[in-house]
């Protein structure tokens, strides 16, 4: 989960090597066309953001539980190579991955977008926030003047910084900038080498709690509504979407049901994504898994639907504030065409 500047860096590098393969991006990987006669299981290859964690249990449920088998579908689920999950969708070497709004929004401000298109929300709502040591005046913004924070020194991490701790009558350039890349919440909090680091709490926070740290929290969305985005959702190759549209809508189907699942058993859910990656810690994911589960839907009744004037309100505050290479117009890059009902 921790892949925000590493991300946008690879998405940025990503856009014009990835643009001359978009004619690869067809159905070669053993998945004929709509129309075809052909009984085999079409063959889906779905590409991950990071190592396996909660954000994915429910593709994993849906793959162990035979959604997809039922389905039609074969599906090998990859871990992502240097250049992320993006660049290999883009190139049609992969038909879905895991990516993020915010590390999306280079891929398309530009005048040769990637050819990827979200087609579901994995969480509904933003759930990523600042993490400090509890008692230490950092569970609002504005509290993290003087004090360290860990940066991935990314112009759209750090302008989302700015305005919640001026929001909230701070002023930033008090704020220590720590370029890090944090391997472990807990020691770096617990040894003070930071005071504040950007997490999603479903992960690092709870990992932090199980470890004894007391920490406070504040979450983005809840300083600043535009900054609710969608993270992470499900990407899909575009031409791959235009010419399979009933298989896409199957792959969605069967993921929505892995999801819902993950929702009404996550004891379950944790030991099949434990049994997918045995080296994850046991403990840490049932408390993630049984934290998410008001999360992956929330307040909506059909699973993975991103709602456009969030998708929009957040891209428009990128261009408006000088934070991508030109302004994305408004319904780009997300569609809910491929949910199922």
């Amino acid at each position: 989960m921790k892949r925000y500047g590493k991300k946008l860096l690879a998405v940025g590098l990503s856009l014009a090597m990835t643009v001359s393969f978009t004619a690869c991006g067809n159905t070669s990987n053993g998945t004929s066309a709509e129309n075809g006669t052909e009984k085999e299981k079409k063959k889906i290859t779905f590409v991950l953001d990071w190592t396996p964690n909660t954000n994915h249990t429910g593709v994993y449920v849906a793959e162990e539980k035979g959604y997809f088998e039922e389905a039609g579908l074969e599906v090998e689920i990859v871990q992502p190579p240097e250049d992320g999950a993006e660049a290999l969708v883009a190139s049609g070497k992969a038909q879905f991955g895991v990516s993020f709004q915010d590390t999306l929004a280079p891929a398309f401000a530009t005048d040769s977008p990637l050819p990827i298109t979200a087609v579901a929300t994995i969480i509904q709502h933003n759930t990523s926030g600042i993490l400090s040591r509890k008692g230490e005046g950092m569970d609002s913004p504005k509290g993290m003047e003087n004090h360290k924070y860990a940066t991935w020194d990314a112009p759209i991490e750090k302008a989302m910084i700015q305005n919640v701790v001026e929001t909230d009558g701070g002023n930033f350039s008090k704020v220590e900038l720590i370029p890090s890349t944090v391997s472990d919440e807990y020691t770096a909090l617990k040894t003070k080498q930071v005071d504040a680091i950007w997490v999603y709490y479903a992960w690092a926070g709870i990992a932090t709690k199980m470890k004894g740290l007391e920490t406070d929290y504040f979450s983005f969305k809840d300083n600043n509504p535009v900054f609710d985005y969608y993270t992470p959702v499900i990407i899909g190759n575009n031409q791959y979407l235009e010419e399979n549209k009933e298989t896409a809508k199957a792959f969605l189907n069967a993921v929505k049901k892995g999801y819902e699942d993950a929702i009404n058993n996550p004891e379950e859910a944790a030991d099949i994504l434990c049994k997918a990656a045995p080296e994850l810690d046991k403990e840490l994911v049932l408390e993630s898994q049984k934290w998410l589960v008001d999360q992956y839907k929330a307040e909506v009744t059909q699973w993975g639907y991103i709602d456009k004037e969030r998708w929009n309100a957040f891209y428009n505050w990128l261009g408006e504030n000088g934070l991508i290479e030109q302004a994305i117009p408004e319904n780009t890059g997300f569609t809910n065409e491929y949910l199922p009902e």
